[in-house]
């Protein structure tokens, strides 16, 4: 057994379609087109309901076609042939056959409408009909009609004709001493039993294909869970589309960091007081009665960003004060636009206390 090196084998398996789709794959696939659908369904569907209409108003085809046709007889024949009354024919004909025909096409589209519906749902995809040179690919052709799926669906056709070949020939069967009597009956009455039989044959063979394209439809719908199967490298490239590459992530939060440091700096002049440790915490506090009933935290950080916070005041005139304990304190327990907590309000209120003596002298 030839060996692969292990980086091969490693890629190998990772490209292996084990995974089930994901949600924004079938979303994907579906806007391609590409869905779970027995064509059977359809045809079956079709098919049953056109010839029911047959069965039920067959009198009505048939009396339309008749006097259809005894028009054309009694006047068309007695006419003289020149252009407009070819032009008037013509119009008459189509809008008699348009009448006989319509509801025949309008119950054919409603089931094929509603035959798609109960497989896939509501689905418009415009790009499963935009053209694709690499359909016309000779080689990508043969290999579709020398494929697997090819020769499930051969088998598929063959059955289908066998079983309905079947079902055709015992309906005639059953009724064959009507059908040799054909020729000693009236046109009306032969008429009759031929619409019949015709609907009868439709309508059993539209059962039958109903009742094969069941299991058809599943697996239509295995074969397309097969064909959208993902590789976990896939799952993980989804992932990390979905998310964002984590580089870009970094940068992003580090941007946003940067963005709130300095919106936080931004703050620190409009503090009544900075309270450092004094070499590695800062916390800058501001007091409005109107605004809120205690000190607010407006900035705080520590090491470096202590230090800026620091400098910042000194900028701006803003009083500093040494206090390790509450500096170490306010900046554990409080976060930026926290309100100082009720345990450390009569340590803030003896340095802001301080800081006002400082102002008025």
């Amino acid at each position: 057994m030839k060996k692969y090196p292990f980086k091969l084998q490693l890629q190998y398996f990772a490209d292996e379609k084990t995974e089930k789709a994901t949600p924004k794959k079938r979303q994907d696939t579906r806007k391609k087109g590409q869905v779970a659908k027995s064509t059977d369904v359809n045809t079956a569907i079709i098919l049953l309901l056109v010839f029911l209409c047959f069965w039920f108003f067959g009198s009505y085809f048939g009396n339309s076609l008749a006097n259809m046709m005894k028009h054309t007889f009694q006047t068309y024949l007695l006419s003289s042939v020149n252009e407009p009354f070819i032009e008037t024919m013509f119009t008459e004909l189509l809008l008699q056959a348009a009448l006989t025909f319509a509801p025949i096409m309008l119950v054919a589209m409603v089931a094929g409408v509603f035959a798609s519906y109960i497989q896939v749902g509501p689905l418009f995809a415009p790009e499963a009909l935009k053209m694709k040179l690499s359909k016309l690919n000779p080689i990508q052709g043969a290999k579709r009609i020398f494929s697997i799926r090819a020769i499930v669906e051969l088998l598929k056709s063959l059955l289908k004709i066998s079983l309905a070949g079947v079902t055709v020939f015992t309906i005639i069967w059953f009724n064959l001493e009507d059908v040799m009597l054909l020729s000693q009956k009236s046109v009306t009455s032969g008429l009759n039993l031929i619409g019949q039989l015709t609907a009868l044959l439709g309508i059993a063979v539209a059962i039958l294909l109903l009742i094969l394209a069941v299991p058809d439809y599943i697996y239509q719908k295995y074969d397309h869970e097969k064909q959208i199967r993902m590789s976990k490298k896939d799952v993980k490239d989804e992932h990390k589309n979905i998310e964002g590459d984590p580089r870009i992530k970094s940068k992003r939060k580090q941007k946003q960091m940067e963005m709130a440091m300095q919106r936080m700096m931004q703050e620190v002049p409009k503090a009544d007081v900075v309270i450092t440790n004094p070499t590695h915490f800062a916390i800058a506090l501001r007091y409005d009665e109107s605004v809120s009933d205690a000190p607010i935290v407006i900035a705080k950080g520590v090491d470096y960003i202590a230090q800026k916070i620091k400098g910042i005041a000194l900028d701006h005139d803003v009083i500093t004060v040494e206090n390790k304990p509450l500096a170490r304190a306010l900046y554990m327990q409080t976060e930026i636009g926290d309100q100082v907590p009720e345990a450390l309000f009569k340590s803030v209120a003896e340095v802001l206390a301080y800081v006002y003596r400082l102002k008025t002298n």
